[in-house]
């Protein structure tokens, strides 16, 4: 059975609107998986059928309706079945295909998005932008617990600043989701850490890091390395700098006697 994206802007939203294109997905044997606004003028839903030609049948049929129009009809993406289940578009950069846009109060949704990604087998690389204090670490754990991964911090500052210089037992399990503070790893002088880092990022696994374009200054990778660049701010006008960040960084070494590495 097939499955694909319906959505359409209403035009004239008039009573029975929904009824009328429900009623029609019915008479052609095409069920309805989910539905929900998108974007308020815009609704999606995920519909399923046996026989492509009753999917053909209706949008041939739905295309005549004055009051919508359709937006889109395709297999779903990623991005669409979000849509339908939170009710909106998760937004895109439009130069940087690969780059995702969250404020704070999207966290659910940056949870259920990152979770998705981590349920996928193989390698992924996957950069976090952000400042200090803006939810990073604790939605790429979020997301580990949804998608039924044990996650494994190389380098963090989450409780206190930790540089990770050797994993244990089945630690090095591709079925793993690897976490690095990008500016915790670029400061440490810790050979040790430098090579787990290396050994991990030849890994096929998924590898998410904090602050990537600090880390990418000193290392071979570059961003274009990146599946997924995720930038996460307070709201959506505020600016991501990095002074603050080495400094919250700095800070937090200094508070926690250098952190501790194991």
């Amino acid at each position: 059975m097939g499955e694909w994206y319906f959505e359409y802007e209403i035009q004239v939203n008039r009573p029975g609107l929904l009824g009328d294109i429900a009623s029609l997905l019915g008479m052609l044997r095409v069920n309805i998986v989910t539905i929900n606004g998108v974007d308020e003028v815009r609704r999606g839903m995920l519909v399923k059928a046996e026989k492509d030609e009753s999917i053909e049948r209706f949008i041939s049929i739905v295309s005549t309706m004055d009051h919508i129009n359709i937006t889109k009809f395709r297999i779903p993406k990623l991005r669409d079945r979000l849509a339908v289940r939170h009710g909106h578009y998760i937004p895109k950069d439009a130069d940087e295909k690969n780059t995702f846009r969250f404020v704070r109060s999207e966290l659910g949704i940056l949870v259920d998005f990152m979770a998705e990604l981590f349920k996928k087998e193989g390698h992924k690389l996957i950069g976090i932008r952000g400042m200090p204090r803006v939810g990073k670490t604790e939605s790429i754990v979020a997301a580990s617990v949804c998608a039924n991964k044990r996650w494994i911090f190389l380098s963090s500052t989450m409780i206190k600043q930790t540089v990770r210089n050797a994993l244990i037992g089945d630690e090095f399990n591709g079925n793993n989701i690897f976490i690095l503070d990008g500016a915790v790893t670029r400061r440490s002088n810790d050979e040790r850490h430098q090579q787990l880092v290396r050994e991990m990022m030849h890994m096929e696994t998924i590898k998410v890091i904090e602050h990537p374009d600090i880390f990418v200054q000193h290392s071979e990778y570059r961003l274009e390395d990146f599946d997924y660049i995720i930038e996460l701010r307070n709201h959506p006008d505020e600016e991501i700098t990095y002074e603050l960040i080495d400094k919250n960084n700095m800070m937090s070494s200094v508070n926690d006697f250098g952190g501790f590495n194991f």
